[in-house]
């Protein structure tokens, strides 16, 4: 008998039940081994939050694609590399075709590289500053209608304010959002989703960053 799967549940051609989003060929290993997943690292912290910044207006996919470039870019997404880029790395970057070439998200990276030194020196860490606007109490795991509602939280819009007001650019309450979706400080797979609750396995277990 062939599975029945929740709205916005996709069982792919390998039996396995998947976010609708998540089951193509270019997004199912994203969605199976990155999307949701607790990461308490800051370099991939910064790297998903820039990255985020670039897809403004974008598609993730269009990004995904050149990730690979934008590592190679952007030296690994090392802040500590990117805030020493100089006026001609801002040259290199808008030729690199293999990226997103737009000045102010450019800019913006560099800016942003900049001034995470000093959240690390307030927090201890990016990480340990990213997971304070986890939310406390949060319906899991979600229904599609729910999901498809969502573009910001009163957590993410409480991020984008704060990071803005610390002069960090490319980080709106969406974007801010989305970053927090891709890294698990919230769990968004469907109910039904195989690595939804994988992912909310993960997320019990995962000690916070303090």
């Amino acid at each position: 008998m062939s599975k029945v799967a929740p709205p916005g549940v996709s069982i792919g051609p390998d039996g396995v039940a998947r976010c609708w989003w998540g089951d193509s060929d270019d997004l199912r290993r994203y969605h199976d081994t990155e999307w949701g997943r607790p990461v308490a690292d800051d370099r991939r912290l910064f790297e998903k939050l820039s990255l985020e910044g670039f897809m403004s207006g974008l598609s993730w996919l269009t990004i995904l694609r050149k990730r690979e470039n934008f590592r190679a870019a952007f030296h690994g997404f090392d802040p500590s590399a990117i805030a020493r880029f100089t006026t001609r790395d801002v040259a290199r970057l808008m030729g690199d075709e293999g990226i997103v070439r737009n000045r102010a998200k450019i800019e913006a990276t560099i800016n942003n590289a900049r001034r995470l030194g000093d959240l690390v020196d307030e927090f201890g860490s990016f990480a340990a500053y990213a997971w304070r606007f986890e939310p406390k109490h949060r319906k899991r795991l979600l229904e599609q209608a729910e999901l498809t509602a969502l573009s910001t939280t009163p957590e993410s819009v409480a991020m984008s304010k704060d990071l803005r007001k610390r002069g960090w650019g490319f980080v709106g309450p969406t974007t801010v959002y989305s970053f927090m979706q891709a890294m698990g400080i919230v769990n968004d797979h469907l109910r039904g989703c195989a690595a939804g609750v994988e992912v909310e396995r993960l997320r019990r277990s995962f000690t916070r960053p303090v």
